[in-house]
């Protein structure tokens, strides 16, 4: 099971409690800091991202998690720890291991007057691990692939701005690709560009790709990401399988029966705190915090004391209730 990261209270830096097996990782850091004068951008990470997964990466304003992008990518030098991408050392190996990872940070950035298609002619021109005889496919893949070929003789200063972040992801797909580190994309996009992306993101997944994607829209990590990492005040807070983080979080047992006053009684002796509520036909509602029990546990304990089951139900927070409630911020969360 994906270990879960929590930051101790008293400060110490977070140490995962059952470590992933270092060839299973696209991403991992060890002890990662950097710092600006006085201030600790990034607080001693320790980020692990599986191969194979979709990494959402979460954070409020100044959390450092764009600071720990540039650090995964050698485009700011570490204070302190280390970083491993792919198996190789950033930045001894940068040279080697970058020319499999595909990015998309901090908006992309192209020539205005030069047209979709020959902006990426140009990137791609400039890839020296590449056949120039098959330019032109991989151009006409890529912008097929995020929907442009429509628009790829437009130039690009006539590009809204959902249609610059397509580009953007397009110039990270122009050959494939063992890691794709996203950052917003999709920033600008309407409600049909974004189910497009989220749909290229689990494509990408699925075919053996790790993403690691950072986002705002906390809904839309929901709904594609395996795994996420939640950034705050430079330390790693959270990190895991979205299934484990989220058990992680207060986590509430729904229970329906007729005998609402044994089963409170049933549930104290557990140690469970519980609230009643009305669920109609002669059945009393209970909602119980879980703690560590697990849901099976707490049927069987009703059960055998006699109390008449009805319906059991787990309710985990949303994932934006849960980063709310684990980092007091809102959800304008990104850089």
């Amino acid at each position: 099971m994906t270990a879960i990261v929590a930051a101790p209270d008293d400060g110490a830096p977070a140490e995962p409690s059952e470590p992933i097996a270092p060839e299973s990782l696209a991403v991992k850091t060890v002890g990662l800091t950097r710092r600006f004068g006085a201030h600790v951008a990034v607080n001693d990470v320790n980020l692990q991202v599986p191969r194979g997964a979709v990494f959402g990466f979460l954070g409020p304003n100044g959390s450092g998690k764009t600071t720990t992008i540039r650090l995964l990518l050698g485009l700011m030098t570490p204070h302190a720890g280390s970083v491993e991408v792919l198996g190789g050392a950033v930045p001894a190996r940068a040279s080697e291991v970058l020319a499999h990872v595909g990015t998309l940070v901090e908006g992309p950035a192209f020539h205005p007057y030069l047209s979709g298609r020959d902006n990426l002619r140009r990137l791609d021109a400039f890839d020296a691990t590449t056949d120039p005889r098959t330019s032109k496919q991989r151009v006409a893949t890529a912008l097929d692939r995020v929907g442009l070929s429509a628009a790829a003789r437009k130039n690009y200063r006539r590009y809204s701005l959902g249609m610059k972040q397509r580009l953007g992801i397009a110039a990270a797909l122009l050959r494939p690709r063992d890691l794709l580190i996203l950052d917003e994309p999709t920033n600008g996009l309407d409600p049909q560009g974004t189910r497009e992306v989220r749909t290229l993101i689990r494509e990408l997944a699925a075919d053996g790709a790790t993403v690691l994607v950072s986002s705002h829209l906390l809904a839309e990590i929901e709904q594609v990401a395996s795994h996420v990492g939640i950034m705050s005040a430079g330390r790693l807070l959270r990190q895991g399988s979205l299934a484990d983080v989220l058990q992680g979080a207060n986590t509430q047992l729904r229970i329906e029966t007729t005998n609402v006053d044994d089963a409170l009684r049933v549930l104290a002796g557990l140690g469970l705190d519980a609230e009643q509520g009305q669920s109609g036909q002669g059945k009393g509602s209970l909602l119980a915090k879980m703690g560590d029990l697990t849901a099976d546990r707490i049927n069987a304990a009703l059960v055998s004391a006699g109390v008449p089951v009805h319906g059991l139900r787990v309710e985990r927070p949303a994932l934006e209730d849960f980063f709310v409630q684990l980092t007091g911020e809102g959800f304008d969360v990104v850089r």
